[in-house]
């Protein structure tokens, strides 16, 4: 299958195409296009929401900020926004390949250590690659939405009201339900079934789908679990 192939056989036939990609694992295509479309994302929230306005409207949202001056409150916003405008590009450039690198370290140590599936680095880390381009989807549906919505209104946590977050809102019971609610995410999802649609491709008839399924869930729940955690704590 051609590059074009894959990256619409991904969401369309996905046992298909991972099936290719199994027996020849490449990872640039859909590496670049999740960077560039993360890249065009930020730039296009610069112009059209700004980061001093995000800033602005979490800090008076806490509490602890109240208790700064005027003047310090500003000075901390204009800080924040000349460090998240620069900052955000060096996370998507540098943060995207050594996440999918992450991921696919844990899910081989799960599937290939664990559950003995005959699959190598290389393909699993294609697997993680090209299920990510389910996230320049949701990119690209967060750019129209950013248009479409009054710029004060626009959520940069979930702008495609996608999961169980956006629907408690200030009256989650605590920091830790919110963050769990803000977890279960149709997005989210879908990039995990690509995932485990991917590993048993890979694996063959030696490696069921559901070994594939708890392969992915598995990691997924504990950083879920551990996140929503510290969101209680602090």
């Amino acid at each position: 299958m051609s590059g074009f192939s894959r990256l619409t056989g991904v969401v369309f036939e996905p046992t298909k195409t991972f099936e290719d990609i199994a027996r020849r694992p490449t990872f640039l295509l859909p590496l670049a296009l999740v960077v560039v479309f993360g890249l065009v994302f930020f730039a296009v929230f610069s112009y059209r929401v700004g980061w001093e306005r995000t800033i602005r409207t979490k800090m008076e949202a806490s509490s602890q900020t109240q208790q700064l001056s005027a003047e310090q409150r500003e000075k901390q916003i204009e800080v924040g926004a000349k460090v998240a405008s620069i900052g955000v590009y060096a996370g998507v450039i540098l943060g995207t390949p050594a996440i999918d690198l992450a991921i696919a370290g844990v899910l081989l140590g799960l599937a290939a250590g664990m559950m003995s599936a005959p699959i190598t680095f290389k393909q699993v880390f294609a697997v993680v690659c090209w299920s990510s381009v389910v996230t320049a989807i949701s990119m690209t549906l967060a750019v129209v939405v950013m248009f479409l919505k009054n710029p004060d209104d626009f959520d940069l946590n979930n702008p495609l009201v996608s999961n169980l977050g956006a629907f408690l809102g200030p009256d989650a019971p605590s920091k830790f339900v919110h963050s769990l609610a803000a977890s279960v995410d149709l997005f989210a999802f879908w990039v995990m079934l690509l995932m485990a649609a991917g590993l048993k491709a890979a694996g063959g008839k030696r490696f069921s789908f559901g070994s594939a399924v708890l392969a992915v869930v598995l990691p997924w729940g504990v950083f879920v679990l551990g996140r929503a955690g510290l969101a209680g704590v602090f």
